[in-house]
């Protein structure tokens, strides 16, 4: 439930539209509601500003679609991370609001236009083409979230003439979203350049000595540019979260 949502409902009240008792049953799902197999958090927007996300891997469609159903029915916005193609098709069914975005495999659902939350620019930045999906997912939740994005993608260190030819846009930028693989050095480029805030996204693209993404973890945490900040192997969603922590208003 988002402070809108509320508001609305302690004035019904106040204007005898409704009854304290149907008020008090809307309410009663706060702070959680118990769904049995989960605790949907109805009180995290108001903590946070922002709902409860739903991380779909592992989970089964009728799972998903409990919890988004509960969700839908107290906030406007609504983000589900790392969802199956076909569990997208699924919950589209039901839900012709959703929108689904197949590289990210995330979907959100929102009513009416989504309110300016940042007071500027995100720019997010992939490595390589393989990036792609991890900086999508940053994008998508920075977007739902408010924010503006502005994308750049295949603009790794093999071929820096191609980070340099956008840096006017990077005068532009409140924060970046730096997401890279193989040895993982293109946040710390980036780090070296502006002076805004960095959140570094290793991501599991590469070759063996790689490790999964370990490599470019390390990279990025022993980064000697400063303002470079690091998230899990892969996590664009926290990247994207975090990122727009940093340029909301208030």
């Amino acid at each position: 439930m988002d402070t809108k949502i509320l508001e609305k409902l302690l004035e019904d009240v106040q204007q005898g539209k409704i009854s304290v008792s149907e008020a008090l049953e809307r309410l009663r799902t706060l702070p959680f509601e118990n769904l049995g197999f989960a605790c949907v958090d109805h009180h995290r927007q108001l903590r946070q500003g922002f709902p409860e996300v739903i991380f779909a891997a592992g989970k089964p469609v009728d799972q998903i679609r409990a919890i988004l159903t509960s969700l839908w029915g107290r906030s406007d916005r609504i983000l589900i991370t790392r969802l199956a193609p076909a569990a997208a098709e699924a919950l589209a069914r039901d839900f012709p609001e959703a929108r689904y975005y197949p590289d990210s495999r995330a979907m959100t659902l929102n009513r009416g236009e989504i309110p300016d939350q940042g007071r500027g620019l995100i720019v997010v930045i992939s490595a390589g083409t393989s990036d792609i999906p991890v900086a999508e997912e940053a994008a998508v939740t920075a977007r739902i979230m408010g924010h503006r994005v502005e994308t750049l993608y295949d603009c790794g260190v093999a071929g820096l003439h191609r980070l340099l030819a956008h840096r006017s846009l990077f005068r532009q930028a409140t924060v970046f979203v730096v997401v890279a693989g193989m040895e993982g050095a293109l946040p710390s480029v980036v780090g070296g350049l502006v002076d805004r805030p960095v959140v570094a996204v290793p991501t599991s693209v590469g070759y063996g000595a790689s490790f999964g993404g370990l490599a470019a973890l390390l990279a990025m945490l022993n980064s000697c540019a400063n303002g470079v900040a690091v998230v899990n192997i892969d996590n664009g969603f926290g990247a994207g979260y975090l990122a727009a922590l940093i340029n909301r208003k208030d």
